[in-house]
């Protein structure tokens, strides 16, 4: 009887443990859509905005908000970095574990310098990332975005069709969700706290 109820006890404890562990893995109770396990891992090879090779490495350990846009935007690229940079201030301290990786499909444009001036008008936390144009094709394919370069007018000038999602990466890198530019910002702000917080242990 002695060792039936050491072996009870012993299953008891090995199932405790077993359901600890599938509470700590529960997918986080995100807001935005959650594409956890549905899109790769954050990885590509760019020029930031200070000129410096940089690879998406380079920001494991923070929270990544990626965002594929261009300078001479009219629109929604002022207005998503103008959106973000108001969630930012609502995360406070939190924020200075997030980045705003500012992709630019218009290569040609947008040198480092440019999107440096650019992207530091809106947020300090925002980074600016451009290289050539197949390495940007191909990150923009990664993640299932498009741009297109629309017709030349007459003045040379011109603009660029895009997707307007921005992905979440969490501190390993990892996409976790994806975002509207039309996304509230408490949805935004709940999400980024949930990353933020918990980091690479959802």
């Amino acid at each position: 009887m002695k060792l039936r109820h050491a072996w009870l006890l012993a299953f008891a404890l090995i199932v405790g443990l077993l359901l600890g562990g599938c509470q700590r893995n529960e997918p986080l109770p995100l807001r935005l859509t959650d594409v956890s396990g549905h899109m790769p891992d954050l990885d590509f090879a760019l020029t930031d905005d200070a000129g410096q090779a940089v690879t998406g490495a380079d920001y494991h350990g923070k929270v990544v908000l990626l965002y594929f846009g261009y300078t001479h935007c009219p629109d929604v690229c002022p207005l998503t970095l103008a959106h973000l940079h108001v969630v930012m201030e609502r995360l406070g301290p939190l924020a200075d574990g997030a980045r705003i990786l500012f992709v630019s499909v218009d290569p040609a444009r947008d040198t480092p310098a440019v999107m440096r001036a650019y992207v530091s008008a809106f947020d300090a936390h925002a980074t600016g990332l451009t290289g050539d144009a197949r390495a940007i094709e191909a990150l923009s394919k990664r993640y299932r975005s498009a741009f297109t370069r629309e017709p030349a007018s007459s003045d040379g000038s011109y603009e660029v069709s895009h997707s307007s999602a921005i992905y979440l990466f969490d501190r390993d890198g990892r996409a976790r969700a994806l975002a509207t530019p039309s996304a509230s910002q408490d949805d935004l702000v709940h999400d980024l706290h949930l990353l933020l917080d918990t980091g690479t242990k959802p």
